[in-house]
């Protein structure tokens, strides 16, 4: 993760005027998420998509939810 990070901010470099900037300044400046931020966005989405059945289940794996009423303490509702 840490090497693709380093491509990114390479990337971000080859743009003259903001060559000597940080990076989170070029990266807000080009409207850029980090791709840390990219990553764990995208599991969100598809743990979303898992949850809620949006994937074709003849293709998408099975995972068995819990059926009980509590998770760490706090009840379902």
């Amino acid at each position: 993760m840490e090497a693709l990070e380093n491509v990114q901010k390479r990337a971000t470099k080859l743009i003259i005027p903001l060559k000597h900037k940080s990076y989170e300044e070029r990266l807000r400046i080009l409207n850029l998420p980090t791709l840390k931020f990219r990553r764990i966005e995208g599991d969100m989405i598809e743990l979303y998509k898992i949850l809620t059945g949006k994937y074709d289940s003849l293709i998408s794996p099975h995972f068995p939810l819990s059926s009980g009423s509590v998770t760490r303490g706090n009840s379902l509702q």
